[in-house]
């Protein structure tokens, strides 16, 4: 740090300047004050001239009713009754005149009146300015006085300033020798810490490099995890499945023992036949169906319609044919609504009343059969008309139109074959489906049996992504997966 970085401060010169300040203001006070008082003067000399002119121009103006002294000479000494007359004359004739000359007299006195609050408003302010003036002027006195004061302190501070000025040069010269001594470490630091930086990018790239196989190593590990709970899960059901046999089998023979089987008891172990793939298809919808957030948030789309149904019906129940994992009813159920479910695979059963849902083992058609007329409000059936024969799917439609209530609602909801990838591959993913069902062929049978209002509700169109510029065959190939059939009963 050098004295020419840091100024000296001209104290003498910095007070010069303040009273030069002060006293300028003292001088434009006085002129002020002067220059105001000639004007309220003269102001006041032309206000009392003013209404003198009005007072004469009043007088002149009111209607004569006396021939003027001046005209009663000759020729113009009439007599009194044709004097009379020729004022008469005038008067009228400059009656308008004279209205106007009236209001403008009054427009005067009133701005004579207005003038005259106006000089004593400028009065008022002009005596509370010349307070108030007076007080800066005590107050710039007491500044002058705590100048003097400051100027004699700023003088001890410039000598402190001008010892500190040098003691700071001195130290500035210390620092000067020192930055060397530090620069030139620094510099030996740096070309080891750059070649130390050199080695650890390479130790970093090899890392990274450990680090993305390990990533693929647990991406694989995943997968494999995942396809293990998954046979994990399919496993366990299938041996609950088969035990469940195993006991039914044990049961029928200790009724029997020593006795042989009959026909009856025969036909009942039979009839289990039917049950031995139930795991393996509840192994099959977890694989391709989709998990269970999944599927409810496709089917909130038709609450509103159960909604409408259940106002129209009085709150009667709702019956889900072919429940399955119970996504639906369980949806329902959380919405307040009073919804149970069937199905004929007892996996799925098994799985719906562990997860406290009303569900039941059974066929939904002979379940249908056995509810009184008009009893349900809504009917539902998600992904199961595909699998029935066409005499089975209309008796079922004929038992669901007989058990709804006026203003009941049926949903069925199946794969659309409009869409070209579904009708001709993933439809034949599971191999219990029948034969695809056009949404027009829908729409038709339930027409037929007396459903009102039929309407088709494509959904879930493809989220791939193909590229596909053709608008028709982007609406064939990527197009809604999925349509529901909505009818109302009258």
């Amino acid at each position: 740090m050098t004295e020419s970085n840091n100024p000296e401060i001209d104290v003498d010169n910095l007070m010069q300047k303040i009273r030069e300040e002060v006293n300028k203001h003292k001088s434009k006070h006085v002129k002020s004050t002067t220059r105001n008082d000639f004007s309220i003067s003269k102001n006041t000399f032309n206000i009392n001239y003013i209404e003198a002119l009005l007072k004469n121009a009043q007088s002149r103006a009111n209607i004569r009713t006396k021939w003027p002294d001046k005209l009663n000479r000759f020729p113009f000494n009439l007599n009194s009754k044709l004097q009379k007359i020729i004022l008469k004359i005038i008067n009228f004739l400059f009656k308008d005149q004279r209205e106007v000359n009236f209001n403008l007299i009054s427009c005067l006195q009133e701005s004579i009146t207005l003038n005259q609050q106006f000089i004593e408003q400028i009065e008022t302010l002009r005596v509370q300015m010349e307070d108030r003036l007076g007080v800066t002027d005590s107050r710039v006195q007491s500044l002058e006085n705590r100048l003097g004061v400051t100027d004699s302190k700023v003088q001890s501070l410039e000598e402190q300033l001008k010892i500190i000025v040098d003691n700071i040069q001195s130290m500035d010269n210390s620092f000067n020798s020192f930055d060397t001594l530090v620069s030139s470490w620094l510099t030996d630091t740096k070309e080891s810490f750059d070649a130390g930086n050199s080695r650890i990018e390479k130790i970093d790239e090899r890392l990274k490099s450990v680090d993305n196989h390990i990533q693929d190593v647990n991406n694989r590990l995943s997968a494999i995890d995942e396809g293990y709970a998954r046979n994990d899960i399919y496993l366990k059901n299938d041996l609950i499945q088969q035990k469940r046999l195993i006991s039914l089998f044990l049961e029928e023979a200790q009724r029997r023992l020593p006795e042989p089987f009959n026909q009856e008891q025969l036909q009942t172990l039979i009839s289990e036949d039917q049950h031995l793939l139930d795991t393996f298809y509840v192994a099959f919808e977890d694989q391709f169906r989709g998990s269970r957030e999944e599927i409810k948030n496709r089917l909130i789309t038709h609450i509103s319609s159960v909604e409408k149904a259940i106002t129209s019906t009085g709150n009667a129940p709702i019956v889900d044919i072919g429940c399955g994992r119970g996504e639906w009813i369980d949806l329902l159920s959380k919405q307040g609504l009073k919804a149970s479910g069937i199905d004929i695979n007892v996996a799925m059963v098994q799985q719906c009343q562990n997860l406290g849902l009303d569900a039941v083992l059974g066929d939904g058609l002979e379940y249908l059969r056995s509810l009184p007329d008009n009893s349900l409000a809504a009917v539902s059936s998600f992904h199961v008309i595909e699998h029935l024969q066409l005499q089975k799917l209309i008796s079922l439609i004929d038992e669901v139109l007989r058990v709804l209530r006026s203003g009941g609602v049926v949903i069925l909801e199946t794969p659309n074959p409009e869409n070209l990838i579904v009708g001709a591959c993933n439809f034949y993913l599971d191999p219990t489906h029948r034969n695809p069902i056009p949404p027009p062929t829908a729409k038709f049978i339930l027409e037929s049996r007396g459903f009102a209002q039929v309407e088709i509700r494509r959904l879930h169109p493809m989220t791939e992504n193909h590229n596909l510029e053709n608008p028709f065959l982007n609406s064939l190939l990527l197009g809604c997966q999925d349509y529901a059939v909505i009818g109302w009963k009258v």
